[in-house]
């Protein structure tokens, strides 16, 4: 078991070229892999309930089983417990994973019920970068969420810290924001596929000032995923509510602005530009990330 620390970041329609282009990157050698995943559950979604995604990965000629767990944190940066080995297949490891502590506690019934729920294919570029103690893996995707005849887009760039401190992912989210169009996303590709699956998203609750930055988060993933103009209007709201002083989590005049310009900002359609990435960069890194995460 490991600590998956990472900080998920969404991309407008032109940011990959623009991201490869990055002077950050500059003569570092990327990696491609194309990545088939399996997505596993009961029928009734008790999984997803609890917050656990489990999933079968293809990469290359090796079969890899992981099991992740309810995430922590927020503004697109989360820790989860993660375990993950390689599989003969073609099926899943059950053996093994029962052996696995989050399995401890449910009914050991629950295994003999898992079935394929969703699936996403994608290639992934990966950058390593290495300095001064600091290993972080850029990993690119491009690809699809399916389930059943639907699908959507992935299009994110995932910062996995794999040793320094948590802080230097967020420098490295700004520095490139300079010229990418990014976001900070809440959303892990499994809980995308379960609102694929199930038709619909559930936006999380806001109340104190981190809250309200998740729902903003969210609501713009499933605008992302589903198109409907309602989702803008609950992140403008949400960004709205950061903005309203009175609260002493947002004394600061600053952070008031950032979130007012966003909610502002989206009231055009073209508002995923660098300028909202860095100022909900600069939102996250200044609220405490303390929510729970699908």
């Amino acid at each position: 078991m490991a600590d998956e620390i990472e900080l998920k970041l969404a991309l407008g329609a032109e940011a990959p070229e623009a991201l490869r282009r990055h002077p950050r990157l500059a003569g570092l050698v990327p990696t491609l892999t194309r990545l088939g995943n399996t997505y596993y559950d009961t029928p009734e979604g008790e999984l997803e309930g609890a917050r656990m995604a489990l999933r079968l990965r293809r990469a290359g000629d090796r079969l890899l089983q992981t099991l992740k767990t309810r995430g922590q944190g927020g503004g697109g940066l989360s820790t989860r417990g993660e375990w993950e080995w390689e599989v003969p297949g073609p099926g899943l490891d059950l053996a093994g994973l029962a052996t696995l502590p989050p399995m401890a506690e449910r009914d050991p019934a629950l295994l003999e019920r898992l079935v394929p729920r969703f699936a996403t294919d994608f290639m992934r570029e990966t950058w390593w970068l290495e300095e001064d103690g600091l290993s972080v893996e850029l990993a690119l995707d491009l690809g699809e969420i399916r389930a059943g005849e639907q699908a959507v887009a992935i299009r994110e760039l995932e910062l996995e810290l794999k040793a320094g401190e948590p802080a230097a992912l967020w420098s490295l989210a700004e520095t490139l924001a300079e010229d990418v169009a990014l976001r900070p996303s809440d959303t892990s590709k499994a809980a995308r596929g379960g609102a694929l699956l199930g038709g619909g998203w559930t936006l999380p609750e806001g109340t104190p000032p981190a809250a309200w930055l998740h729902r903003a988060s969210v609501a713009l993933d499933a605008l992302a995923d589903t198109g409907q103009p309602a989702w803008r209007d609950e992140a403008r709201e949400a960004f709205q509510r950061l903005a309203d002083p009175g609260d002493d989590a947002r004394d600061d005049d600053s952070l008031r602005d950032d979130a007012r310009a966003l909610a502002e900002a989206l009231e055009t359609e073209a508002w995923l530009t660098p300028a909202f990435g860095r100022r909900m960069l600069r939102l996250a890194r200044r609220l405490p990330g303390d929510v729970d995460l699908a």
